[in-house]
């Protein structure tokens, strides 16, 4: 005989809950934002129309030899300027309707649908913020924030960041190798990687960069090219060998190495956070107001906001290695 609808086992046995909460299936490591976070990354204004960045750009060129009467050179010369970002927006909406949580009575739940989905959207800003930062900041008809693709060019000598032009002003372009291969994989990533770490750098030791974020590919490719780790280990459950190294250990030149799922294949960012921030309003960074109950349904809106961009302070001690195979 047929079931009419779930069956008889379903309809008398309640499912055996193996989890308390829903397990993450979908979000990646958003590692742009939680690894940089953690070294002073954001920066937060106090108001303000704008996110201005003061520069320096110009050498005092009034400094030279003089015969012992000549008549000094007072000409005023200009070396400060400032780099302006606009301030964009990023939010979203997380909406229960009045029977959902009604039924989500503790009685009668298998898990706190309140919390559950609160948690998922604020993971859920988290992600697609982190994805919106590798861009170029054209998207959504120019409303997404500024990206890497943008700050740290593939294209250095163009462009306009901050109000700056990159082909006019050469001191404000980042630094660019390409990394393609000659002959075998990743046969020039370590060269490229070391140009460009010392043209971010003064003298390859003052204003180095501390972060080198790429693609897993790319990571894993600069895996092979280290020297190999064997090591026997006794443990206290186990005795056994590892050819590998942890992924927390790799570095290069003494700044932290990591893979973010975001990242553009083929691509290594050289990344200073003194000079590259995620600047926010003070009271505006991922902040989650009060409920609302919209007057013509029967729900509960939470809404979060940022407002905020990526920005950059002297772009050339940030790099990239593009086209890495």
């Amino acid at each position: 005989m047929p079931d009419p609808n779930i069956g008889q086992v379903a309809a008398s046995a309640w499912e055996a809950m193996m989890t308390e909460n829903p397990t993450d299936n979908i979000f990646t490591s958003q590692a742009l934002l939680m690894a940089l976070n953690e070294e002073g990354f954001k920066e937060m204004a106090d108001g303000g129309r704008l996110f201005e960045f003061s520069v320096e750009y110009a050498v005092n060129t009034t400094f030279k030899s003089y015969g012992e009467m000549e008549v000094l050179d007072t000409s005023r010369i200009d070396v400060f300027d400032a780099a302006r970002y606009d301030q964009k927006i990023f939010g979203g909406t997380i909406v229960f309707s009045d029977l959902e949580l009604a039924r989500n009575t503790p009685a009668g739940r298998k898990f706190n649908i309140l919390e559950a989905k609160l948690e998922n959207g604020r993971n859920s800003a988290s992600e697609q913020l982190n994805a919106m930062l590798y861009l170029d900041g054209t998207g959504n008809g120019g409303k997404d924030m500024d990206g890497l693709a943008k700050i740290i060019s593939s294209t250095p000598t163009t462009g306009t960041v901050g109000g700056i032009n990159a082909a006019t002003f050469p001191f404000w372009r980042n630094r660019q190798n390409a990394g393609t291969k000659t002959t075998t994989a990743f046969d020039n990533l370590r060269s490229s990687l070391t140009t460009t770490w010392n043209q971010c750098s003064l003298g390859g030791v003052k204003k180095q960069p501390q972060s080198v974020l790429t693609d897993r590919a790319t990571f894993e490719g600069y895996e092979t090219i280290l020297v190999a780790v064997e090591k026997i280990e006794r443990k206290a459950k186990a005795t056994g060998g590892d050819i590998a190294f942890i992924n927390e250990a790799i570095q290069f030149k003494g700044g932290d190495m990591f893979y973010d799922e975001s990242c553009p294949s083929g691509t290594a960012y050289l990344i200073n956070n003194q000079y590259l921030k995620l600047a926010y309003l003070k009271g505006g960074w991922m902040k989650m107001k009060e409920p609302v109950e919209p007057s013509n349904q029967l729900a509960t809106v939470y809404r979060v906001e940022t407002f905020g961009n990526l920005c950059a302070s002297a772009r050339r001690h940030l790099g990239v290695v593009t086209a890495i195979t």
